[in-house]
C-alpha cells in the first residue's frame, strides 16, 4: 500500500500563485497564451452576448402580449428576432461549452500544461471577437432576414442592404474561429494524452469535445463558403441563389442545413459530455456503460451529417428523399437514448448529492427528453407539413437548444465554478434559482407547443385577436420574465461568490478526473509533475475531508496510477 500525499488537494494558501495571479495587467490577459485565461475570456464574452441576446428575446415576448403588438412595428420586430437568433446561436450556444469550458478544462483533464497550439488558441479567440463585433454591427444596419439568411430575401430585400454583408462576414469569421479551435482540440487529445490514458480511459467530456471538434472541422467550411457566396451575390449581383438571376434559392437551404444540422450537435454534444461528468461525480458512482456513451458521441457526429433534409420537407425536394431523411432522423434518437438510459442507470443506487449542479443535470435530462421526443413529430412528414414554420418548431428548437445545450452549459459552469474561481457559490440561492428557471422556462416554451398546434406562425409581429392565441402568449411572456429573474439571481450569487464565497477545496464534489487533482484555482502550469492516471470514474479511492471541505485520497488504497502501465 502507498500513502497518498493530500497536500496538493487542499485549498491554496492566500496569496499563492495560480493562473489568476501569475501575471497582472490588461496586456497579460489579452495577449495570454494560457488556455485557462483564454477560457475565462471566452466565458465573459459569451455571457455578455447572452445578456444582449436575452434583451432581444424579452422584446420579442413583450411584443406578443397583445394581438396588434405592444412595442414594435413590423420592421423593428423582424430586426429584433433576427439579432436575437443570430447572437444566441453564433455567439452563445455554439462557443459556450467548447470554447469557454472546453478551453479551461480540456488540457487539465489530460494532465497537460496547455493545448497543442497555444498561439492558435489565442488567435481563435480574437477571430471570434472580430466576428462577434461584425455580427453586432448588423443590428444598427437594419438586418431583418432571420438568423438563417434565407435567400432570395437576404439578396434582394432593400431594407437589409446594410446588414447582410457585415452579418454574414461576421458569421464567416466566427466559422474560422470554430475550425481553429476544433483542430486544436483534436491535436491536443491525440498528442497530449498522458501515459496510461488510452482512448477508453479518457473522461467522457473529452469524447464529446472530440466528436464536436470533428463536426466543426468538417461541417463549418460548408457554411463559410455558402455565406461567402451569399455576400458575393449580394455585392455584385452574380446569380447563385437568386432565381431572378438564374440562381436556386433551394440550393442555399441545402448548403445551410448541411452545416446547421451538424451545428445542432456542435451545441448539444458538449452538453452531453458535461452531463456525463456531472451524473457520475454527483452520484458518486462509476459511470454505467462507458463504452456505449463514448461510441454514441461518435455515432451522433456521423448521423448529424445525414439528416439535414428534414428541414426541407416543404421545400419541394423529391418524396423519396423526404422519406429517407425522415427515416434517418428517427435513427438519431438511438445514440441519444443510449446516453439517457446510461445516465439513469448510473444514478441507480448511487449516493446522489442533490446540490445545485446535480439539479441542473436533472433539468437537462428532463428538457432534452421533451425536445427530442417533440422532434419526432417534426421528423414525421405528415405532421411536419402541418407544424412547419409554426410556434411548435420554435418550442422544439428552444427545448433542444436552450433547454439542452444552454442548460448543459449552465450545469457545467456550476460544476467547474469552484475550479475556475477557487470560490464556492451559495447552494441555497442556486437551488432556488434552478426551481425558478424550470418554472419560467416551461411556462415560456411549453405553451408554444399549443400555439403551434393551433396554427400560430412563427416570426409574425401580430396575430388575429379572435384566433385564440393571446392567452398562450401572455403565459409565455410571464414565464420569460420569471426565467429572466432566475438568470439575474444566478449572476448575483456567482459574482457574490468571487468576493465573499468560501474558498474551494481542490476537489469539492468528489471528482476523479485529473482536473480535480490540482488546486482551485489551478496553478499557471496546471501540474508541477505529471499526475497519476487511473480510472477516472472510480470514486472508491476518495474520502471526504472535513478540514478542507473537499475530497482527498484515501490512505488505505493503492496509488491510482499503479496500473497505468497496463493501460
Amino acid at each position: 500500500m502507498t500513502t497518498i500525499d493530500n497536500t496538493s488537494l487542499q485549498a491554496p494558501a492566500l496569496g499563492s500563485d495560480n493562473y489568476l495571479t501569475h501575471t497582472r495587467g490588461f496586456l497579460s490577459w489579452v495577449l495570454t497564451l494560457d488556455h485557462k485565461r483564454i477560457g475565462v475570456m471566452y466565458l465573459v464574452s459569451v455571457l455578455t452576448c447572452f445578456l444582449l441576446g436575452g434583451v432581444f428575446a424579452m422584446l420579442v415576448r413583450t411584443q406578443l402580449v397583445v394581438p396588434d403588438g405592444l412595442i414594435l412595428n413590423q420592421d423593428e420586430y423582424n430586426q429584433v428576432f433576427t439579432i436575437h437568433g443570430g447572437v444566441m446561436v453564433f455567439l452563445v450556444i455554439l462557443p459556450g461549452i467548447p470554447a469557454a469550458l472546453g478551453n479551461f478544462v480540456l488540457p487539465i483533464m489530460l494532465g497537460a500544461k496547455d493545448v497543442a497550439f497555444p498561439r492558435l488558441n489565442l488567435f481563435s479567440y480574437w477571430l471570434w471577437v472580430t466576428g462577434a463585433v461584425l455580427l453586432v454591427i448588423s443590428i444598427f444596419a437594419g438586418l431583418d432576414t432571420g438568423w438563417t439568411f434565407y435567400t432570395p430575401y437576404s439578396i434582394d430585400h432593400d431594407s437589409a442592404m446594410g446588414g447582410v454583408i457585415p452579418a454574414v462576414s461576421g458569421a464567416f469569421i466566427l466559422g474560422f474561429a470554430g475550425i481553429f479551435t476544433g483542430m486544436n482540440f483534436i491535436v491536443t487529445i491525440h498528442r497530449l494524452r498522458p501515459d496510461g490514458m488510452n482512448w477508453f480511459r479518457m473522461p467522457l467530456f473529452l469524447w464529446s469535445i472530440y466528436a464536436t471538434a470533428v463536426i466543426q472541422v468538417l461541417a463549418t467550411p460548408v457554411l463559410g463558403i455558402t455565406l461567402a457566396l451569399l455576400a458575393v451575390e449580394r455585392a455584385f449581383g452574380i446569380g447563385i441563389f437568386n432565381p431572378a438571376l438564374g440562381g436556386d434559392p433551394v440550393l442555399y437551404q441545402h448548403f445551410f442545413w448541411f452545416y446547421s444540422h451538424p451545428a445542432v450537435y456542435i451545441m448539444i454534444l458538449p452538453a452531453m459530455g458535461v452531463i456525463s461528468e456531472i451524473i457520475a461525480v454527483h452520484s458518486h458512482r462509476h459511470i454505467f456503460g462507458y463504452n456505449f456513451i463514448a461510441w454514441s458521441s461518435i455515432a451522433i457526429a456521423i448521423f448529424s451529417f445525414l439528416v439535414w433534409g428534414h428541414h426541407m420537407f416543404t421545400s419541394g425536394q423529391s418524396p423519396l428523399m423526404s422519406v429517407i431523411f425522415s427515416f434517418i432522423t428517427f435513427s438519431v434518437g438511438i445514440p441519444s437514448a443510449v446516453k439517457v438510459f446510461n445516465w439513469l442507470a448510473t444514478m441507480y443506487k448511487g449516493a446522489i448529492s442533490w446540490n445545485t449542479t446535480m439539479l441542473w443535470g436533472m433539468g437537462f435530462i428532463f428538457l432534452f427528453m421533451i425536445g427530442g421526443l417533440t422532434g419526432m413529430y417534426l421528423g414525421t412528414i405528415a405532421t411536419d407539413i402541418h407544424l412547419h414554420d409554426t410556434y411548435f418548431v420554435v418550442a422544439h428548437f428552444h427545448y433542444t437548444m436552450m433547454g439542452s445545450a444552454l442548460v448543459g452549459f449552465i450545469a457545467g459552469l456550476h460544476h467547474w465554478w469552484p475550479k475556475i474561481t477557487g470560490k464556492m457559490f451559495n447552494e441555497n440561492a442556486g437551488r432556488f434559482a434552478f426551481v425558478l428557471f424550470m418554472i419560467g422556462y416551461n411556462m415560456t416554451f411549453f405553451t408554444q407547443f399549443m400555439l403551434g398546434s393551433h396554427g400560430m406562425p412563427r416570426r409574425y409581429a401580430t396575430y388575429p385577436a379572435d384566433a385564440g392565441f393571446q392567452m398562450y402568449n401572455i403565459i409565455s411572456t410571464i414565464g420569460s420574465y420569471v426565467m429572466a429573474i432566475s438568470f439575474f439571481m444566478m449572476a448575483g450569487y456567482f459574482i457574490a461568490s468571487i468576493f465573499k464565497g468560501r474558498r474551494a477545496a481542490a476537489n469539492p464534489w468528489g471528482g476523479r478526473s485529473l482536473e480535480w487533482q490540482c488546486s482551485s484555482p489551478p496553478p499557471h502550469d496546471n501540474f508541477s509533475e505529471q499526475p497519476a492516471v487511473g480510472d477516472c470514474y472510480d470514486f472508491s479511492v476518495l474520502r471526504w475531508d472535513e478540514a478542507t471541505h473537499g475530497y482527498v485520497w484515501r490512505e488505505d488504497v493503492e496509488h491510482p496510477g499503479h496500473d497505468a502501465e497496463q493501460a
